[in-house]
Parts: C-alpha cells; structure tokens; sequence
C-alpha cells in the first residue's frame, strides 16, 4: 500500500499550504502526468543501466516537474540563453529524474535515455554540463550545489540580469559542512534571486537520516542564518507552485523551501525503504513497478 506523507512532519512555525489552489484543475492534471511520465522514465532507464539511483530521483519528481514545466524560464533551443533561470541539482546521484525532464522538454531525443551510465553516453551517473545540453553544472561530490548557485546568483546581479537560481539538495547532503558555509553566503550577499528546496525524504545510502546525523529543525537552522524559510509538501503540486511564488516576493534574502517527500515515491514497494537509494530494480521489479505507476503518463493524465 502506498506511503501517505504526513503534513504533522511540517515545523508548524515555517508550515505552507496555498490558503487556496493556485493550480487550474487543467494545469494540475497536465503536471501530474508529466510527472507520472518522469517517474516511468526513472524506472525504465535505471532498469536498462542495472545501475542508478531511483529512490531520491522519484522523490523529486514532483518538484523538477513543476519548475520545468510551469516555473523555469528557460529555451530547449537555445540552452545558453543568457537570461534563463537556472537549476542546479546538487544530489547529483538523483540523474535520473533531471535527464527524465530535459529529455520531456526537448533537449534531447527521449530515446536517449536508454543509454544512461554506458559508456562514451552524455548521460553520466552524474551531470556532466560538458556533455549534455540543459545541465547547468556539473554535481555529484555533495554539498558543492548551494555554493555555485550563489555563484549564478551573484553575477546574476552584477550583471544586471533579472533571472532566477534553484537548487535542489538532498536531507543527507546537507550534513556537508560546505553547504552551512554557502549558506551563510547567501544571506550575506542578499540574493533573493535564490531558491534553494532540500529533498526531505529522511533517508541516505547508509539509513535514517535521523540515525545517521540528525537534521532536526532544518528550516529553523537556515531560518537562524537569516534565510526565508518555507515547508511543504514536496508532493502537492499546488504547495510547491505556491511555495515558489512566495520565494519571487520575497526581497533581501534567499528562501529555502523544506520539501518533505517520501524516497521512492509513486511505486509501493520502493516507498521509504532505504535500500532503494541507489540498487537498480530488476526486469521483474521494474515490470512491477511501471504497471503500479499505471500507463500512459501525460496520455493517462489528459484521459
């Protein structure tokens, strides 16, 4: 039986919830199946590689589905716009879902995918912005994300450009020391043109995030370093539309966005179970989990 996330996880002092929908219902039912098809993406090309990291990439699902598809400014075309927003995913392990939405947007032919992780494949383990069109920088040693995205955010500034900076970590990625550095950064340097979401699903390769450093009050840690902070539900669409329209008000300082979500999300027998954070699933267990996730993707959604 699917996990359901508890919203009595959310620190009551940062909790946010859209007082009303901010989605139409036309608008939801085409992200939920744009995410549908991003979290069937995630299964089949891990299946293919028997390598890969499914759990945090499904996770994530929803939050890359609304930015790439409703919030980003950005141009398939042209990938070097120079006045697109950019995203930075700094649980560079979670590939998978970040090559699911480049591919759905265009960046990239979708039969692609089925190459992650071989060899001479643009689609490394970890983003290589070297070898892919869309990746904004190249992740995957933890903690180094939030730091270049002050980087994007701050020339952002300088030169007078007004485009914005996303950057998704991980809960246990946030135990790295370098991000409390960068973030300290990002409120010195007043970049409100940064939004930084932390992929809060309570799990890490080794376990429980709790069990392995504890993250306790994690908004009001950033909070107490000046930083904005919001929690949501890193699966209501609404929430994380919201949530983000509340980070483009905000002046003087960054937002953070504390997303709980649940590893594994959309496929029963991977929800919240550590062992799912980087084994590839089996060709039964991927048959398995693309028949729970159901048919059709964006088709099903528009059905």
């Amino acid at each position: 039986m699917s996990t359901q996330l508890s919203t009595q996880l959310l620190d009551p002092e940062y909790a946010f919830r859209p007082a009303q929908p901010v989605l139409s219902a036309e608008e939801r039912n085409r992200l939920q199946g744009i995410a549908l098809t991003l979290r069937r993406d995630i299964i089949e090309m891990t299946a293919a590689a028997q390598s890969g990291h499914p759990g945090g990439s499904l996770s994530a699902a929803d939050i890359v589905t609304c930015l790439y598809f409703s919030i980003l400014r950005h141009r398939p075309q042209d990938p070097h716009w120079p006045d697109r927003d950019r995203f930075v995913l700094s649980k560079g392990h979670a590939a998978p879902v970040l090559y699911a939405a480049l591919a759905e947007a265009g960046y990239f032919p979708r039969e692609q995918l089925q190459t992650l992780r071989r060899l001479h494949s643009p689609l490394q383990g970890h983003p290589d912005m070297r070898k892919l069109p869309g990746v904004e920088a190249s992740t995957g040693s933890l903690g180094q994300g939030l730091s270049i995205g002050n980087g994007m955010a701050l020339a952002g500034k300088l030169d007078g450009r007004d485009y914005r900076v996303y950057v998704l970590m991980g809960d246990g990625e946030i135990q790295e020391g370098m991000v409390w550095e960068a973030a300290m950064t990002s409120v010195h340097r007043h970049l409100d043109n940064l939004t930084a979401f932390v992929d809060y699903n309570q799990l890490q390769i080794d376990g429980r995030v709790t069990d392995i450093k504890s993250l306790t009050h994690v908004g009001r840690r950033f909070a107490a370093f000046g930083w904005h902070v919001l929690e949501i539900d890193g699966h209501d669409l609404d929430a994380i539309h919201a949530a983000v329209q509340d980070a483009q008000r905000t002046k003087g300082r960054p937002t953070l966005i504390v997303a709980h979500t649940i590893k594994g999300k959309g496929v029963p027998f991977m929800e919240d179970q550590v062992e799912w954070h980087g084994t590839a699933p089996k060709p039964d267990q991927a048959k398995e989990a693309l028949a729970q996730l159901g048919a059709g993707g964006k088709e099903a959604a528009q059905a």
